[in-house]
């Protein structure tokens, strides 16, 4: 692999059976995104839909639309198309909200059902870098609760699943290092300790396999905006095992949730199975674009769908990380992903070699400003600051892995990152 020349990579573009679905994407000329972990490239089809939603369904038939253009299943019939790429059943998962709330209703849902069935358990464990707001979340529900919300380093997760543990909470590939959870392993080890298994998805649905019903799962939530390209602040998705599904309430009972919303009667009723899950009005445009996202990774079906997915994936974080490590040794970065595929997501993460180092938002800046976009995200006390890489194998090819190294090689060499424009920080970084 760390022979590999621009020539072999060119040759695997041009033998790869995915490459066809690039054309689905607007990429702008000469720039290598590899930061679709973080926001999807837009597809060509989302500016046409969302203008015809605009002005047709909107503009001309307005309120009919509800019914006409089917406005109002808009979060069931998305939801079973990701279902497709997550393992559920169609009528198992919605599209709502945000990653945030859905992940507030099915917490505070899958609590409700402990404290029924196991009123001793009191706690809800947690990888120490999850997302910080997937532990927000948490660390409300527990204040709301009394309970205690414990975070631990990977390899002690299971050692602490004990008779007073009620919820594991994951996120399956973790969004500083790429590492993937072994959801099937972690979720029997949560059942058999007594405890019930949150996953979110956001790192992995329309990247990686998942199989929600595979591995027993008992809830899931995921973020539209990432790998399936719903476009910036996307609706999320939310799923339920069905034997979970009808228990309790939401607490967020909207009136979309409602077993009869038009009947606009004062009291709530839960409607039946997932649909319970949604609170407020459909966001048609959010919608509209999201359904164009979810279509690009379904087209890769006609190509081997998510098995190709992934073995392009893992094919390319390869590449990128051995190259990092032949073309940059000795330079300052190290890879802080797991080097085992299975162990991985598609992203590739890299951190200062020296751990008191602070360049590395820096260099991602100056890789920026050379059409390279990652990005970066900030360590604190126990963990290093981190250059995030990821790969979205539906429009990322194998000559951007190698050009992007090209240029990471070159910031490093001649210290572009010392630079004050790389060192200013903006609002989002």
């Amino acid at each position: 692999m760390t022979r590999m020349t621009r020539d072999d990579c060119l040759a695997l573009d041009a033998a790869d059976p995915l490459a066809p679905l690039r054309a689905q994407f607007e990429l702008p000329p000469d720039l290598i995104y590899l930061d679709g972990n973080s926001l999807g490239v837009l597809p060509r089809a989302t500016a046409a839909r969302v203008q015809d939603v605009v002005q047709r369904e909107w503009g001309r038939d307005l309120i009919q639309s509800w019914n006409s253009a089917g406005w109002i299943t808009l979060p069931q019939r998305i939801g079973d198309k990701i279902a497709r790429l997550v393992g559920a059943q169609a009528g198992e998962l919605v599209v709502a909200d945000s990653t945030s709330a859905n992940l507030f209703k099915v917490l505070s849902a899958a609590a409700r059902i402990v404290c029924e069935d196991a009123p001793e358990r009191r706690a809800i464990v947690s990888e120490r870098s999850n997302f910080p707001t997937d532990l927000y979340i948490a660390e409300s529900v527990c204040e709301a609760l009394g309970w205690d919300l414990e975070l631990l380093e990977p390899e002690a997760i299971g050692a602490r699943l004990g008779p007073d543990v009620a919820l594991l909470m994951l996120t399956h590939v973790n969004y500083r290092t790429g590492r993937m959870h072994d959801m099937p392993s972690l979720t029997a080890e949560a059942h058999a300790a007594g405890a019930l298994a949150v996953w979110d998805l956001a790192h992995s649905a329309g990247a990686v396999p998942v199989d929600l019903r595979g591995a027993d799962a008992d809830f899931a939530v995921g973020c539209g905006y990432k790998y399936l390209n719903g476009g910036p602040g996307a609706p999320a998705f939310v799923w339920a095992h069905p034997r979970h599904a009808e228990r309790f309430w939401q607490p967020l009972s909207g009136w979309m949730g409602h077993a009869a919303p038009f009947a606009f009667t004062p009291g709530y009723r839960p409607a039946a199975g997932i649909a319970r899950y949604l609170c407020g009005t459909p966001p048609v445009l959010s919608l509209a674009a999201l359904e164009c996202g979810v279509d690009t990774v379904l087209a890769a079906d006609a190509h081997g769908g998510m098995a190709a997915l992934r073995e392009k994936s893992i094919a390319l974080t390869e590449l990128f990380a051995a190259l990092v490590e032949a073309r940059c040794a000795g330079m300052g970065l190290v890879v802080v992903s797991p080097r085992d595929a299975s162990e991985r997501g598609s992203q590739v993460c890299l951190a200062p070699a020296d751990r008191e180092a602070k360049h590395a938002y820096a260099v991602v800046q100056a890789l920026i400003a050379r059409g390279v976009v990652g990005d970066f995200r900030a360590g604190d006390s126990s963990t290093p600051d981190i250059l995030r890489f990821g790969f979205t194998p539906l429009y990322t090819r194998f000559v951007d892995a190698w050009d992007a190294v090209e240029h990471l090689r070159q910031v490093m060499q001649a210290e572009e990152w010392r630079e004050a424009r790389f060192n200013q920080r903006s609002a989002v970084t």
